[in-house]
């Protein structure tokens, strides 16, 4: 997989504050050829390091559209919720309002909201400017798991910029971005933490799995795919 431009850093705070540094360059430098711009955040325990660091950037946030990549069915205000995670360690602290949007609804399944999200996904700058995505130890990304019954689906153009996710072992239902809309994204950085998950990155630069969703998206990506990442 030669699409992962790897960078490694000895702790989460050297990590967080190259990320910051980074997201804020590709986001600089976008807003110099357009109005607004666009980026995709996940869920996770990472996130709220680097999104801290992110916020003490000084980048006009009101021309700045942010979403999440994937969430869970649960509500905003919940511990497990990524929109909760996002406002709490990211768009509490901007000194600017960014135009955020939620995929969460008050619809019952995450089947049922498919196209009211869609809606919403159609108001932000596309493709993405920068999405950034976490790393599962089972290779799954935004809630793009192995193995489930919506591979064949998630792999071609679909009508939707969503996909309801089943989970086979996850406690909750799920929306994810598709991977037809995070492959379009403009730029795609990638945050991996921990051992496990390191050795994966590089077993699949040795030999690429297809079960891995990691692999789906490299597969359909025509950049490089920007790496960070620790023990």
């Amino acid at each position: 997989m030669k699409q992962l431009q790897r960078h490694n850093y000895p702790n989460i705070e050297v990590l967080s504050n190259s990320f910051a540094d980074y997201a804020q360059s590709i986001l600089t430098t976008a807003l110099k050829k357009r109005e607004t711009v666009s980026l995709v955040v996940p869920g996770g325990n990472t996130p709220r390091f680097y999104l801290s660091a992110l916020a003490q950037k000084p980048l006009p946030w009101n021309r700045i559209a942010v979403t999440l990549s994937d969430e869970r069915w649960v509500e905003s205000t919940s511990d497990d919720s990524n929109e909760n995670l996002v406002k709490t360690h990211l768009l509490n602290h901007l000194p600017g309002k960014a135009h955020f949007i939620g995929l969460k609804t008050k619809h019952n399944t995450p089947d049922a909201a498919l196209t009211e999200i869609d809606q919403r996904l159609k108001t932000i700058p596309q493709p993405f400017t920068l999405t950034v995505l976490g790393l599962g130890e089972d290779g799954h990304i935004a809630s793009l798991f192995p193995g489930l019954e919506y591979h064949e689906a998630s792999l071609k153009t679909t009508e939707h910029h969503c996909i309801a996710v089943h989970p086979p072992i996850a406690p909750t239902l799920r929306i994810s971005l598709s991977l037809e809309t995070l492959a379009n994204s403009e730029q795609i950085a990638l945050v991996v933490t921990g051992k496990t998950k390191r050795r994966l990155l590089d077993k699949l630069e040795n030999q690429a799995d297809p079960t891995i969703p990691l692999v789906w998206l490299l597969q359909r990506v025509g950049m490089l795919v920007t790496v960070f990442e620790m023990d």
